[in-house]
């Protein structure tokens, strides 16, 4: 039976990707993530606000499960410390380490698979603007959450404020909750190794990284379920737009490519002929240098028979 293709993900570019103009245009993306979640810090009350709107609403349909979660990774180190470290890096490593692989290894399916990540990236920036919310881990402490970042802070690089490097908890929002990036690049990551591992390993991986990582985000107390949800919600958005997202560039390239100045174009174009193509020739010459060959050495193109010496003979006609 054949393999149908999800829309979105198997686009091939009309032109080869360079690495170098997809690097810059990565950092791009990622900078436009950490400057979004650093500027859109939004009010703090409202902020807390929204983080027990949201708790009050897993309670009501009874599906918070991070009061156990919580309890467990707090309780048991040996779960809650490598479920920070998995929460403060794999973030930031398993995504990059993916998209290279895409270019390097799948290059019909990267264009496509990039742009999915990068328009779901945009749309959860514009949730952490609209929607700012508290984590769990920064709710009053009668509400029965524990930071497990601080309480394992000295096994690891990050601080007791957030997972960033120790020292700089201030240049992250912490309010940036809604919906979970985390979990949306997890699923990401997931859908690729699925769809493209080729191999039983890559697999399961590609079910088990996005599962995992929703349990450490919320065993962590740095996200609530729904921000989960609401993370793989932005992900399936970004996988239904990202086709119209890529005709949109390709029809934004062609605009602006027909407004270029072909200067090449005009370098071939036809031209008046001219006889010698850049060469001179003489009077009696049929090809450029042509005199060349009826004289000796030491006489010139053009020179009379006497020139070529005394009592040399004169060249045959």
């Amino acid at each position: 039976m054949p393999q149908t293709e999800t829309p979105g993900t198997e686009a091939a570019p009309r032109t080869r990707l360079r690495w170098w103009t997809e690097l810059p245009l990565i950092l791009l993306v990622y900078a436009c993530y950490s400057g979004g979640r650093l500027l859109a810090r939004g009010d703090v009350t409202t902020a807390v606000d929204h983080g027990l709107a949201i708790l009050r609403m897993e309670k009501f349909l009874h599906i918070n499960a991070e009061h156990p979660l919580n309890r467990l990774f707090r309780t048991q180190a040996w779960i809650g410390v490598p479920a920070d470290f998995w929460y403060a890096s794999l973030h930031y490593v398993v995504t990059p380490v993916i998209l290279v692989w895409l270019f390097r290894s799948r290059a019909l399916h990267y264009r496509a698979a990039r742009t999915w990540l990068m328009t779901s990236t945009f749309m959860g920036l514009i949730g952490f603007t609209l929607l700012p919310t508290c984590p769990p881990r920064l709710l009053s402490a009668g509400h029965g959450f524990v930071d497990t970042m601080a309480q394992y802070s000295s096994y690891g690089w990050w601080g007791g404020e957030a997972s960033a490097p120790r020292g700089m908890g201030g240049m992250t929002n912490q309010y940036a909750a809604m919906p979970s990036l985390h979990v949306g690049w997890a699923l990401w990551c997931g859908v690729m190794l699925w769809r493209h591992g080729g191999t039983r390993a890559a697999k399961t991986a590609g079910v088990v990284y996005p599962l995992v990582t929703t349990l450490v985000v919320m065993g962590t107390a740095n996200h609530y379920f729904l921000d989960a949800v609401a993370g793989a919600a932005v992900m399936g958005l970004g996988l239904l737009l990202a086709p119209l997202v890529m005709r949109g560039a390709d029809r934004a390239r062609g605009y602006f490519t027909a407004r270029v100045p072909l200067v090449a174009a005009a370098s071939t174009a036809p031209s008046a002929p001219i006889v010698s193509g850049g060469c001179q020739t003489s009077t009696g010459e049929r090809i450029p240098r042509q005199r060349d060959a009826r004289f000796g050495p030491g006489a010139e193109p053009g020179a009379s028979p006497s020139d070529a010496g005394d009592g040399a003979p004169a060249a045959a006609r």
